[in-house]
């Protein structure tokens, strides 16, 4: 994939904020993930599919988005985010591991039901800082944890959630800068 479709994949992605230059994308990124060195025990995460397969395709990313809203639920700092959501999590599952699915550079299933991804407006109408992006992360990072990934993708996909967590926060219309909610 040339550099200029990686860098439009991630700006329809990621980069909605009207009136804003789009985040500067590196050469290795492929819709969201960047491309990891080959290493001995394993594949280039983050190219073609490989991600997605890392993942255990379609079912294991739903593992994780189960685990994920599990998490979210049992864990203190994350009723934060809780709130964020409706009490039937069915929806958001469903959206989060389609998400996910295409995100990772499986199909492109997100799109196919709903529509076009725009991470960024999904999530105005909510208030989102900096407590609110880790607690999203922390549950994120627990169900990772949980799901027996190769340790170096488990890592890899940890960090490059890290991209759409942070660029919610950075085009959020009202974010949290204290502590207090």
């Amino acid at each position: 994939m040339s550099e200029g479709t990686s860098k439009e994949a991630l700006q329809k992605a990621l980069n909605e904020a009207p009136n804003e230059a789009p985040p500067a994308a590196p050469s290795n990124v492929v819709r969201g993930l960047a491309i990891t060195a080959a290493t001995a025990s394993g594949p280039r995460y983050g190219e073609g599919d490989s991600s997605y397969r890392a993942a255990g395709e379609r079912a294991g990313i739903s593992r994780l988005v189960d685990a994920f809203y599990r998490i979210m639920d049992e864990l203190p700092e994350a009723r934060i985010i809780r709130r964020m959501h409706a009490r039937d999590l069915s929806v958001s599952r469903d959206k989060l591991t389609l998400f996910l699915c295409g995100w990772m550079n499986g199909p492109s299933l997100y799109a196919e039901k709903y529509g076009p991804i725009r991470i960024p407006s999904a999530h105005e109408h909510l208030r989102i800082g900096p407590r609110e992006r880790d607690a999203w992360l922390r549950c994120m990072e627990l169900a990772i944890a949980e799901q027996g990934y190769a340790e170096e993708f488990a890592s890899y996909l940890l960090r490059e959630l890290r991209v759409p967590a942070e660029r919610v926060l950075q085009t959020s219309r009202n974010p949290l800068e204290t502590d207090e909610t």
